[in-house]
């Protein structure tokens, strides 16, 4: 047993330093990518930005390989031959659009200067940020089948949550990502890049229509989860 448990306390390791590798990657990337789109390295909105979500990623994905590595690797292997059919065909549009977002984002707020967000705004941009960035790991500490697409981990022995942020919203992974997608574009400064950050919210919100769907058809006592937790994404609303 002890041999055991140090083996997988090793394999935990390995993994939080492959995601954390991966983030690094990505934010040196981003770093570039600002740079030659917003042309300045004076655009306060976006390096700030880019220093909070490489902070973040970073000590998120060492806690999460650390408590649930189960759930860490199980979100990093979004791409699966068992993913529901509609995942297919919503991924790949959500990333271009996530894309999108970060180069308009970047020629608006860094470069062009095309649109003037206010400093409330920004300031709830940044709230909306942060709330988000809190309910993730609530989110992921409750449900270890937390899962980055819609599927039945029969393989993990997926089971009902009904505790924590579930209690009060059935999906509050997809309530978070929203309001990231939304308050994102505000914080750094573009109004036109809330155009493919509201279609990404649409998206999601579709998405959750699907997989709700899809847990209510082949998930074992998540009807009964849902006559107890009536809304999806908002309290009181949807």
């Amino acid at each position: 047993m002890k041999k055991t448990s140090e083996r997988d306390d090793a394999g935990a390791e390995l993994f939080g330093l492959s995601n954390v590798v991966k983030v690094i990657v990505t934010l040196a990337v981003l770093v570039g990518a600002f740079a030659a789109l917003s042309g300045r390295w004076n655009w306060w909105a976006g390096w700030t930005f880019l220093l909070v979500f490489g902070l973040y990623s970073v000590t998120l994905s060492v806690w999460l390989s650390r408590v649930d590595p189960g759930l860490a690797h199980e979100r990093a292997h979004d791409a699966d031959e068992r993913n529901q059919p509609y995942e297919r065909v919503l991924l790949p549009v959500m990333v271009m659009l996530e894309i999108g977002l970060l180069v308009v984002a970047a020629l608006d707020g860094g470069r062009f200067g095309w649109s003037h967000v206010p400093a409330w705004a920004r300031a709830g941009g940044w709230m909306a940020l942060t709330a988000g960035g809190a309910m993730l790991p609530w989110v992921f500490r409750t449900n270890t089948f937390a899962s980055g697409v819609g599927r039945i981990q029969a393989d993990r022995g997926h089971a009902v949550v009904s505790s924590g942020p579930y209690r009060f919203v059935r999906h509050p992974m997809y309530t978070a990502i929203i309001g990231v997608m939304l308050g994102l574009p505000l914080a750094l400064g573009s109004w036109w890049a809330l155009i493919p950050g509201g279609l990404l919210a649409l998206l999601f919100v579709v998405r959750t229509a699907l997989e709700d769907r899809m847990l209510r058809d082949e998930l074992p006592g998540y009807v009964a989860y849902t006559r107890r937790t009536r809304y999806r994404l908002i309290p009181g609303i949807w």
